[in-house]
């Protein structure tokens, strides 16, 4: 048997249980850390005095947020290869399709934001090297041959989009955790629990049973 097969058959024995697999659940949780820690630090270099500190800053933003949009082509085709579980959020009502959007408005943004970066760094010069999860070097987009004008309107533009982008991050990733918490404390479902990391039965229980949201 081919060894993507056996991926895919160990993978899908968790999707069908309504469970992610441990490769989509650490997708999941390693970007919504990345994520948060581009949020603070974004924040936070803006305020930093101009100086030899600013600018590692926004060298260390600009490869964190290259291997984000890794990380998101790299989940996305995962996501093509092994479907994601069914579980209650998938009912057909209006708070399924909101996820499903809310799904697409993250990857557009994980796609948006390091491009819109990229292009930010790329049209400054002297072009400083970026680095991919700082070990791979990346060069920049070919802005070094258009006009001094036409770089800072690529500047501008880049700003722009990127600062929207932000805003739309800064509003989605309260309305995700808000919707968790909703289905795991309000509604009781297994949304929340199908993308946590699976933590093993402890032998020694005496009825050796998993905890059930539902109380059933």
């Amino acid at each position: 048997m081919k060894l993507h097969n056996l991926i895919r058959k160990w993978a899908v024995s968790y999707t069908n249980a309504g469970k992610y697999s441990p490769i989509g659940v650490w997708f999941h949780w390693i970007m919504a850390a990345l994520v948060l820690f581009q949020l603070g630090l974004g924040w936070m270099m803006t305020r930093r005095p101009v100086g030899g500190d600013k600018l590692a800053a926004y060298e260390l933003h600009s490869d964190i947020g290259l291997s984000i949009l890794l990380l998101a082509i790299l989940r996305f085709g995962w996501r093509l290869f092994i479907p994601d579980p069914i579980n209650d959020a998938d009912a057909p009502r209006w708070q399924s399709k909101a996820a499903h959007l809310t799904h697409y408005l993250f990857y557009g943004l994980f796609a948006l934001l390091p491009l819109s970066g990229w292009a930010m760094w790329s049209a400054i010069q002297p072009v400083e090297p970026l680095r991919l999860a700082g070990i791979v070097p990346i060069p920049p987009m070919p802005f070094h041959t258009l006009s001094p004008g036409w770089q800072y309107r690529v500047l501008d533009w880049a700003e722009w989009l990127h600062v929207l982008g932000v805003i739309g991050l800064a509003a989605l990733v309260p309305l995700h955790v808000g919707a968790a918490l909703k289905h795991h404390f309000w509604d009781r479902d297994d949304t929340v629990i199908g993308i946590v990391p699976e933590i093993r039965d402890d032998p020694r229980a005496p009825d050796h049973r998993q905890y059930n949201p539902t109380g059933v």
